[in-house]
């Protein structure tokens, strides 16, 4: 069990050292800043990375709302879920940790909204609550579908992370100007965490949307494509 969680750990950290750091240091650099389309591709490779770096050893999950997902779905037992999540959210809030250390390393630099996720006046796009809700747990259960469907029996074996990645990539395409996206209740805390204020008024949702879709999409999974052709 220690290797399963040192290596959700890690992924989690990698995550989000991964896609929130080009969010904060590379997506608006004057002139070169590598914008949405590039904090959407960054999320998707470090999902894509690590899960052919440490996936064979604890899965793949890096996410408390995958955890849930699959445990629902009946592909991850339940007494490992708390420790899952526990080893997800530490790895986030110590790369958010790594992250705070670098941003106020440069002189005069401020920490902004430090890639936390947010709605109402904290939405990049201005976008409600009831968008974020919305989004985040449709988007969360569409990446349970494709999550479970890519490693299903009956998939080309060795592409799973590919199409995770990628469905991630997706994921931040839609949503980055509604809630900064979260579907991912660890990277949200670990953000959220050095932010304080409104972002931890806010949290809330994004355990809330990403989980409940999470369940929503495992169910929809169950009901139509668990059973072989």
């Amino acid at each position: 069990m220690s290797r399963k969680l040192l290596s959700e750990f890690l992924g989690t950290f990698w995550l989000v050292f991964g896609g929130c750091g080009s969010a904060v240091f590379a997506a608006g650099f004057p002139e070169l800043g590598i914008g949405f389309l590039g904090v959407a591709f960054a999320f998707g490779l470090t999902v894509l990375t690590m899960a052919y770096a440490v996936g064979g050893i604890s899965g793949g999950h890096f996410n408390p709302a995958v955890s849930v997902g699959l445990t629902v779905a009946g592909k991850f037992p339940v007494s490992s879920l708390v420790p899952y999540i526990v080893a997800q959210v530490v790895g986030a809030i110590v790369a958010a940790a790594a992250l705070y250390v670098i941003v106020t390393g440069k002189a005069g630099a401020e920490l902004g909204g430090f890639a936390a996720n947010g709605y109402g006046e904290h939405s990049p796009g201005g976008y409600s609550l009831v968008s974020a809700l919305l989004i985040e747990v449709i988007l969360t259960a569409f990446f349970l579908i494709v999550i479970l469907g890519s490693t299903h029996g009956r998939a080309p074996a060795g592409f799973a992370p590919i199409a995770i990645g990628l469905a991630l990539t997706l994921i931040h395409l839609i949503s980055i100007p509604v809630t900064n996206t979260s579907v991912n209740p660890a990277r949200s805390t670990g953000q959220a965490l050095f932010v304080g204020g409104w972002a931890l008024q806010q949290l809330w949702l994004f355990w809330l949307a990403p989980i409940l879709g999470g369940v929503i999409g495992a169910v929809v999974w169950k009901l139509f494509g668990e059973k072989e052709e």
